[in-house]
């Protein structure tokens, strides 16, 4: 997984390129992507692997990363999907954007400029236990009453990208 990010401005104009960690140790706003695949009422979701230098073990959306300065969005999207869940997908759509800032600690934060990408999957997966500790479809209404009653269980992103996932298709 590439160790950079792209660095934008609040149009998601490239500024610059950086290290990943320098992005989350100052909190400079970089580009991301969120996917979420789904079947008739269900989501996969995944919970990160225990390992990540932020919210391991939390709920996330099915796959998230980085794209590269000059990479389209929904290729290195499809890219990561192969790299964390060995998942193909033929087709996946951006359903919206939305900017978010967290500070977990004074050394660590996330501020991205993050693309929400969805796209039917009925096939087979495999996690990479590098990236993912627990994978699993999960019907739609559960999650909408588990992000009320349990928050905390989810990275701080999911709940914001979940929710133009939901509106965007209409879930």
């Amino acid at each position: 997984m590439p160790n950079k990010v792209v660095v934008v401005d609040y149009d998601d104009k490239p500024i610059r390129v950086i290290e990943k960690m320098e992005a989350h140790k100052k909190p400079t706003l970089h580009r991301a992507f969120s996917v979420f695949l789904y079947n008739k009422n269900k989501v996969l979701l995944q919970k990160r692997a225990l390992n990540k230098y932020h919210s391991g073990g939390l709920i996330a959306n099915t796959c998230c990363s980085h794209p590269q300065l000059n990479e389209d969005i929904i290729e290195n999207a499809k890219t990561r999907l192969i790299e964390e869940l060995n998942i193909k997908v033929d087709s996946l759509k951006e359903v919206g954007t939305f900017v978010y800032f967290h500070k977990f600690n004074e050394n660590l934060y996330e501020y991205e400029y993050d693309h929400v990408l969805a796209g039917y999957f009925d096939g087979e997966y495999e996690m990479n236990p590098e990236e993912v500790c627990w994978i699993g479809w999960v019907d739609i209404e559960e999650v909408k009453k588990d992000i009320i009653d349990n928050p905390n269980n989810y990275a701080v992103w999911f709940i914001t990208a979940f929710q133009i996932f939901l509106k965007e298709m209409k879930l």
